[in-house]
C-alpha cells in the first residue's frame, strides 16, 4: 500500500492483515485516524483480482467526496457513482454509492453484484438511526455471504457486540478498535458574564474532572423559571451572541471553525448576521482565490439563475471568509463550500450536523450552539455518540497539535450536564431496525414468507433481543446451503436418483417391514398432505413437525377436524405419500385456534392428488436408466446425507418455531396493515 505522506498506524495494519486472510472487518476509530485507509485497501484489493469493489456513503455529500479521491487515485475510467442525483459510469470496477443504493441493487438481484468482492460501509454506527439505520442491517444481512465487508465506525462500546452479530450472520469478521485521537481534543465552555463585562472561555474538564471555576460560575448564575420566575442569583450570564463568538474565537487562534446549529434556515441566518456585521476574516489575496475557485464552478449557469440562488450574497460571505453548509443549499453551493473550506480560505462555517458525517472537512474548532435539537417529533439531548461525532471535527492532522470543541452556556443546561457529556465515553450502539412498509414490500416481492422471516430474524435487533434464535437462523442459513450442495450432486443426468433409491428400499424391505415406512415418514416436510387413518378419522392431513426417535419416526399432524395427532409406522398400512402441500402460518404456532384456522383454510384451497397404492414389494421393478450413471454411488450418498441435513434443518426451524420473533411479529404486523389497505 503506498501513496501515504505518513506511516501506518497499528489498527490500519491489523484490518488490512485481515482482509488479506479473507475475513471482514468493522474498524471503529474516531474522526479523522485513518479508517478511510483500509478501505482504499479493499478497494486496490478488488482492482488487482480483477474484482468489483462497492464504496456506500450515508449522504450524497460524502458519496460525491469519496468519488473524487477514488477517481484521482484509481484514475476516472476505473470509478463510478450512483446517487439520486447522479448515474456516473455505473459499470465500473469501483462504484460509490449512497447504501440506499446498494439495499436496492440487493433486492432487484442486479447483476452488477455479480462480480462484487469488497463493499466498503462508511459511518455503520448510523445503523442506529432511527430513520435510515436499518438499511445498513438490510445490506449486511441480504449481501452475498462471498463479498467481505469492510464496516467503518466511529468509537463504540460495543463494537465486540457488532462484530459478533456480523459473524454469525456473515462469517469471520475481525473487529479492530483504536481509542486514541490522532490530535488531542480539549472541551471549553463559553459563558457570557454581564455582571462582570466580559466573557469567560474556560476548560470543561482539568484533571478529567469538571471545572471548579465553571462549577462555581454557573452555581452563582441567576436562572429562570416558568413557576417561579426569576431566581436569585449573584451573576447574570448569557449565551454569547454568534458574532461574539466568532470574534472571541478569531481572537484566541482557534479558527477555522464548524459552528453546528440544528437548523437550516439559522444556518443561513448566522452567515448573513456577519456579513450585515462586516466581519471580515480573510486577507485580499485569499479573496481573490475564493473568488477564483467559486467563479469557475459557477460558470455554467445562466446569470438568471445565480440572481435566484442569491449567488452574489453567498459569495460576499464567502469572501469573508464565513458560509453555511447544509442539506438545503443546492449541491454546487456546498461543493464550493468544501473546496474553500479544504483551502484554508473559509474560516467558520455554520453547518448542521450532516457535516460532521465523513465529510473531509476538519478544522481547528467546534462549536456547538445547543445541546438538545429536535428529532422530528421533539426536542432530545445529544448522546455521548452524537457529541463524540460532532467534536471528531475538530483537529486538522497534520497542522494542530490540539483541537477544540467550545460548547456554549444555555439557561437550560446545566454545566454539570455539560461535563458529563464530555468525560463520558460510553458510546453503546443499539439498533434502530425495525421492519417498514418499503421494506415489507421489497421483502414480499423479493422473497416467499418464509425467507422473508429468516431474513428479518437475523437483524442486529433480533441479534440484541435473543442472540441465540440469530445463531439458530444462521445456522438454517449455513444448512440450507450446504443442502442444496447436496441436492445439486445427487442429480443424475440420467435419470431420477429418488426414485431408484425408492425402488431399492421397497425391494430390501420384508412385507409388513416397518422400516420403510419409516424411510417415508423421514421425505416428509412440515406442511406436507399425506391420506392417513387415526381412530375414528380417515382423511387427508397437514403435517406439523416430523421427528426421528430411537423407536422410529413419529409425526404430528392436524386433520381437518383440527385436532392434532401423532402418527408413527405402525399407523400406516403401506408407506405414506405427499399428496399435497399447505405453506404453513407464521409464527409457527401449532397450539393456538387460530394457527389451526389458518392452516385448514389453505388446505382448503390446495389441489390434493389423488391416492395411490404403492407397489408390494414382492413386485420388482425394472431397470432404470439411471442406474448406468458411473457416478451413481456418490449421487447416492450425497442423497442420503441431504436427507440427514433437511431432518436437521427441520429440526431446527422447530426450534426456531418456539422462540420469541420480535422482528418478524412487527413484519407480520405491517403486512397485516398493507393487506387491510
Amino acid at each position: 500500500m503506498s501513496g501515504y505522506r505518513f506511516d501506518l498506524d497499528g489498527f490500519q495494519v491489523r484490518a488490512m492483515d485481515a482482509l488479506d486472510r479473507g475475513e471482514s472487518v468493522l474498524v471503529a476509530a474516531p474522526t479523522g485516524s485513518g479508517k478511510t485507509v483500509v478501505a482504499e485497501y479493499a478497494v486496490a484489493c478488488a482492482l488487482a483480482d480483477g474484482r468489483r469493489a462497492f464504496y456506500t456513503a450515508p449522504i450524497k455529500a460524502l458519496s460525491n467526496q469519496k468519488f473524487q479521491d477514488l477517481c484521482l487515485r484509481h484514475g476516472e475510467d476505473r470509478v463510478g457513482l450512483l446517487t439520486g442525483d447522479n448515474a456516473i459510469r455505473p459499470d465500473a470496477d469501483v462504484v460509490v454509492m449512497t447504501t440506499e443504493v446498494l439495499r436496492n441493487m440487493i433486492y432487484a438481484r442486479s447483476s452488477a453484484l455479480e462480480r462484487l468482492a469488497y463493499v466498503v460501509l462508511d459511518e455503520v454506527h448510523f445503523l442506529q438511526d432511527a430513520y435510515r439505520g436499518p438499511v445498513w442491517e438490510e445490506v449486511i444481512t441480504h449481501l452475498r455471504h462471498d463479498v467481505r465487508l469492510v464496516c467503518l465506525s466511529a468509537t463504540v462500546s460495543n463494537a465486540d457486540e457488532v462484530t459478533e452479530w456480523i459473524s454469525t450472520v456473515r462469517g469471520p469478521t475481525v473487529c479492530i478498535s483504536e481509542s486514541k485521537r490522532p490530535v488531542r481534543l480539549e472541551s471549553l465552555y463559553m459563558v457570557g458574564d454581564k455582571t462582570h463585562d466580559r466573557t469567560h472561555l474556560l476548560p470543561v474538564l482539568v484533571r478529567q474532572r469538571p471545572n471548579p471555576e465553571a462549577v462555581r460560575l454557573d452555581a452563582e448564575a441567576q436562572r429562570s423559571s416558568p413557576r417561579r420566575g426569576r431566581q436569585q442569583g449573584r451573576r447574570r450570564l448569557f449565551t454569547p451572541s454568534r458574532l461574539d463568538v466568532v470574534d472571541m474565537l478569531d481572537h484566541q487562534g482557534l479558527l477555522p471553525a464548524i459552528y453546528f446549529i440544528f437548523s437550516r434556515n439559522a444556518c443561513d441566518e448566522a452567515a448573513a448576521q456577519c456579513l450585515r456585521a462586516n466581519v471580515v476574516l480573510t486577507t485580499a489575496a485569499e479573496r481573490t482565490r475564493i473568488r477564483e475557485l467559486a467563479e469557475r464552478r459557477l460558470a455554467s449557469l445562466p446569470d438568471d439563475d445565480l440572481e435566484v440562488l442569491g449567488a452574489e450574497r453567498f459569495l460576499a460571505q464567502l469572501e469573508n471568509g464565513i458560509a453555511a453548509h447544509h442539506a438545503g443549499m443546492i449541491p454546487i453551493f456546498k461543493e464550493i463550500v468544501e473546496a474553500c473550506f479544504v483551502e484554508g480560505l473559509v474560516r467558520v462555517v455554520f453547518a448542521t450536523e450532516t457535516l460532521a458525517v465523513g465529510i473531509n472537512m476538519p478544522a481547528r474548532s467546534v462549536v456547538i450552539e445547543k445541546l438538545t435539537k429536535f428529532t422530528g417529533e421533539h426536542h432530545s439531548f445529544l448522546t455521548a455518540g452524537e457529541f463524540t461525532q460532532l467534536t471528531g471535527r475538530a483537529g486538522r492532522r497534520g497542522i494542530d497539535t490540539e483541537g477544540s470543541a467550545v460548547v456554549l452556556w444555555n439557561p437550560f443546561v446545566s454545566f454539570d450536564q455539560i461535563a458529563s457529556l464530555v468525560s463520558s465515553k460510553v458510546f453503546h450502539l443499539n439498533s434502530a431496525f425495525r421492519p417498514t412498509y418499503n421494506m415489507a414490500a421489497n421483502l414480499v416481492r423479493t422473497y416467499s414468507s418464509e425467507e422473508a422471516h429468516h431474513l428479518l430474524n437475523l437483524s442486529f435487533a433480533q441479534y440484541q433481543a435473543d442472540r441465540d434464535l440469530v445463531r439458530l437462523e444462521a445456522r438454517i442459513e449455513k444448512r440450507s446451503e450446504h443442502l442444496a450442495r447436496l441436492r445439486a450432486e445427487a442429480t443424475s443426468p440420467f435419470g431420477d436418483v429418488d426414485e431408484l433409491r425408492q425402488r431399492r428400499e421397497q425391494r430390501s424391505a420384508e412385507p409388513g417391514d416397518e422400516r420403510l415406512v419409516d424411510l417415508a415418514i423421514g421425505r416428509l416436510r412440515p406442511g406436507s398432505v399425506v391420506y392417513a387413518r387415526k381412530g375414528t378419522y380417515s382423511g387427508p392431513m397437514v403435517v406439523l413437525t416430523v421427528a426421528a426417535r430411537k423407536a422410529g419416526m413419529k409425526l404430528t399432524a392436524l386433520t381437518r377436524s383440527r385436532t392434532e395427532v401423532t402418527l408413527t409406522a405402525a399407523d400406516f398400512a403401506a408407506p405414506p405419500e405427499q399428496i399435497g402441500a399447505v405453506e404453513l402460518p407464521v409464527p409457527f404456532a401449532p397450539g393456538r385456534p387460530e394457527f389451526h384456522k389458518e392452516t385448514l383454510e389453505r388446505l382448503a384451497r390446495t389441489h390434493l392428488e389423488a391416492r395411490s397404492t404403492p407397489l408390494p414389494p414382492s413386485v420388482a421393478p425394472e431397470t432404470l436408466e439411471v442406474e448406468s450413471d458411473p457416478d451413481l454411488e456418490h449421487r447416492l450418498r450425497a442423497a442420503a446425507q441431504a436427507d440427514r441435513v433437511a431432518r436437521e434443518i427441520d429440526e431446527l426451524r422447530s426450534r426456531v418455531s418456539g422462540r420469541s420473533r420480535s422482528v418478524a411479529r412487527q413484519f407480520d404486523r405491517v403486512l397485516g396493515v398493507l393487506r387491510d389497505r
